[in-house]
């Protein structure tokens, strides 16, 4: 049976510099789970390749429909974002081993609706400081920046992501990103040591 590896951090963690390593090693041979979001998409991303992005109406509809596996909502300064999962087909355990980005939250809802033995959480951690520089240097790159926005992520993470949910979630194992070579090495032996 295959494994889901639900991989989670606070915003400007290195998630995504991680993600696209570990599906860039041969070795591993993980598929990726495109993701839904109602949220605009931003400069250098890609339609069904970084996310699925849809309107709220869409994303209604699937839900009325029984294929959202998980979804978040965040109240942002631009309105309300959605995030979710969907049984849209992508996901074939007989077959292949994926890799996610998630929260707690959705690592909790997929672990329920696959199965505990099906699903495994890796976290990653960066110092507050160094994420804050992190985030604020994407979000000049950005053609309109929404810095109030970014302020509300960080912000919100503190509690997404508080000790008293990562041990709710039953998250103990944590990879702390000092190195991003050495991360991604961490992580790809973890992922090894699992399968064994």
């Amino acid at each position: 049976m295959g494994k889901i590896f639900c991989l989670m951090g606070k915003s400007a963690s290195g998630k995504d510099f991680i993600y696209k390593s570990l599906l860039a090693m041969e070795d591993l041979h993980l598929k990726h789970i495109v993701l839904y979001t109602t949220r605009p998409i931003r400069v250098g991303e890609v339609e069904g390749l970084t996310y699925f992005f849809c309107t709220d109406d869409e994303a209604q509809e699937m839900e009325r429909a029984g294929k959202v596996i998980e979804m978040r909502s965040y109240d942002t300064v631009h309105g309300i974002w959605k995030y979710f999962t969907a049984d849209d087909g992508q996901i074939d355990l007989s077959k292949q081993d994926y890799l996610m980005i998630g929260t707690p939250e959705a690592y909790g809802q997929i672990r329920d609706y696959f199965g505990a033995e099906a699903v495994c959480p890796i976290y990653v951690w960066v110092d507050d400081g160094e994420r804050l520089a992190r985030a604020l240097k994407r979000e000049r790159k950005q053609e309109e920046p929404k810095y109030a926005e970014m302020c509300r992520r960080f912000l919100a993470d503190d509690r997404d992501f508080s000790e008293e949910n990562l041990k709710k979630a039953g998250i103990t194992r944590t990879f702390e990103n000092r190195e991003k070579e050495q991360i991604v090495a961490d992580v790809a032996a973890y992922i090894r040591q699992v399968r064994e």
